[in-house]
């Protein structure tokens, strides 16, 4: 994995001594509120309902060892023993008070870690799939193309200040793990009939209030052009982004009001001030970064594990958690491994004790190679495991808490904290996941079911994105009482689909009834072993409708 150069060592601890003298001045009353918001923002704290809250930057959410037992001292000595994994592969925690955060963010600077630009109206966190490098359907590793997009728009200062958030993922295997068209720029990477890399732009993808998936503007793009054509993206947007309204600020906006057309028509005339200028690649620059990136010294693996194979036969669950958490690795004998951060109701999704923490860093160090991967859907990943380390590798990830085998399943649910915790919701997320992994604790029920994504946001941010859930639930509020909306049908990767409302929304007990009755409906109208987004997509909502307001129905003439 990437480890800082000086500049980015002197980088980041200049600005922990930076925002230092800006708390101490705040605390001493020479700055104002307001002067302080933008300050902490551009350091990832935020002002929720109960605490401050710090989001630390996992870029592309590649962690080592080290790093991991650095967030799980943090959650330890700063917060309540726990951090809280998000869907853009950062860690959040819930509980800091403002006077130790330069100790905290130094800290994170000693394993080269930081914060900055995990909010503000800036280029965030640049994310791509779980499994880069090691997925056996890839293409080839993104992460060196991520990581040099993370330098480049690390405190950029012509994009510092945008009309709103940018995101920006890349993707380069030929299943799209990294949902790339929910994002401001989506990135896919491949090679030609020469062996040439290329890219795919897609623009104008979020979620939020008005969510659209992203179109192409262009393909067979050299790698070399990357940022500059990613620059003149930006410099489109922050020249025509509106500033007036927060709610029409991002670049899908902009790209829907003038059509992807005469959009891209603009992009392409800025790109020429800028191909083949400062920011054009060069071999020499590429391979800097992505001799950080080469594969480990994987051992030669026998051809048959007769354990391994007899273990499978002999043990139906761990020959369960074999078949949803272990996923195929591109060297033979080994294998990626996700544990579950939704063991039920016993734990909101997304978080994990600092004691679970410093296990899955001494796993990634016993199994693997010290290296640990976020995964946008809250799991960890170890992603480089002997096959015949699988069966101990579970039975220790079953002892804490990190080894239920429903990955992809049900209650493998995609959470914001919700209520419970963040100002801008407008319900709780984390009970209603938490009611729903009850009501479904049946994993034969659930393996049964096959895969189905069931997404919760709290409030129209879509942080749980909602929209791209089979089924989503979004937290809405009337009246100052909290009520859930449905949606069904979403789907993410390269047939990516918004879901959409079934109808009126929902008390917070109704939901795992509701839930309930959708899955009954699934299961009514399945043919053979049809995926549920499959089964919504050939018979439409109607059928589920008719089941979940059935009295509703009955009354009209």
């Amino acid at each position: 994995m990437y480890h800082y150069d000086e500049y980015d060592r002197a980088l980041v601890f200049e600005r922990v001594a930076q925002f230092r003298d800006q708390v101490e001045r705040f605390m001493a009353g020479e700055l104002s509120e307001e002067e302080f918001l933008p300050l902490r923002l551009q350091n990832g704290l935020y002002m929720q309902k109960h605490a401050y809250m710090l989001r630390v930057a996992i870029p592309y959410g590649t962690l080592s060892a080290r790093q991991m037992r650095t967030l799980a001292s943090i959650a330890r000595d700063y917060d309540r023993g726990y951090g809280h994994f998000t869907t853009r592969q950062n860690m959040q925690f819930n509980w800091i008070e403002l006077a130790q955060v330069p100790d905290i963010l130094e800290r994170l600077a000693g394993v080269e870690m930081h914060a900055i630009q995990t909010s503000g109206n800036c280029v965030r966190n640049i994310t791509t799939e779980a499994f880069a490098g090691v997925a056996a359907d890839e293409l080839m590793d993104p992460r060196p193309l991520a990581e040099i997009l993370r330098q480049w728009s690390t405190i950029n200062p012509e994009f510092l200040f945008l009309p709103r958030k940018f995101k920006i993922a890349i993707c380069s295997a030929r299943q799209d793990r990294a949902a790339i068209m929910m994002h401001d720029i989506g990135l896919y990477l491949y090679r030609d009939w020469r062996g040439q890399m290329l890219l795919r732009v897609m623009v104008g993808g979020g979620l939020g209030r008005t969510p659209i998936l992203s179109q192409q503007i262009r393909d067979g793009l050299p790698w070399q052009h990357l940022l500059s054509y990613v620059e003149a993206v930006l410099r489109v947007y922050n020249r025509h982004g509106r500033r007036d309204n927060k709610y029409k600020a991002r670049i899908k906006i902009l790209v829907k009001a003038l059509g992807i057309e005469a959009f891209a028509k603009e992009v392409e005339e800025e790109w020429q001030h800028l191909k083949d200028g400062p920011a054009q690649l060069t071999e020499a620059e590429y391979q800097r970064v992505a001799s950080a990136f080469i594969p480990p010294l994987y051992e030669r693996q026998p051809a048959t594990d007769l354990d391994y194979g007899s273990r499978l036969a002999e043990d139906p669950a761990f020959e369960r958690w074999v078949a949803h958490n272990v996923k195929p690795h591109k060297v033979p004998g080994y294998a990626s491994v996700v544990l579950s951060t939704k063991p039920g109701s016993a734990s909101p999704p997304g978080d994990v004790t600092a004691a679970q923490m410093e296990a899955v860093a001494d796993w990634s160090e016993a199994f693997g190679f010290g290296e640990i991967r976020i995964a946008h859907e809250q799991n960890i990943v170890l992603p480089d495991v002997p096959k015949s380390a699988l069966h101990e590798l579970w039975q220790l990830a079953g002892e804490q808490g990190l080894g239920s085998a429903n990955v992809g399943l049900l209650t493998d649910i995609i959470a914001c904290p919700g209520g419970d915790f963040c100002a801008l919701a407008n319900a709780k997320s984390i009970p209603i996941a938490q009611a729903i992994q009850a009501r479904f604790d049946n994993l034969d029920y659930l393996h049964d079911l096959g895969d189905i994504s069931l997404n919760i946001s709290g409030c129209m941010n879509a942080c749980g994105h909602h929209h791209i859930g089979n089924i989503g639930i979004l937290g809405v509020d009337k009246n100052g009482s909290e009520w859930y909306q449905i949606t069904l049908g979403g789907a993410q990767g390269k047939h990516s689909a918004l879901g959409k409302v079934i109808g009126p929304s929902f008390s917070a007990e109704e939901v795992p009834g509701v839930i309930e009755r959708i899955i009954a409906t699934f299961v009514r109208y399945r043919e053979s072993e049809e995926l549920f987004v499959d089964t919504v997509q050939r018979i439409g909502l109607e059928p589920f409708k008719e089941r979940v307001y059935p009295k509703v129905l009955e009354a009209q003439p």
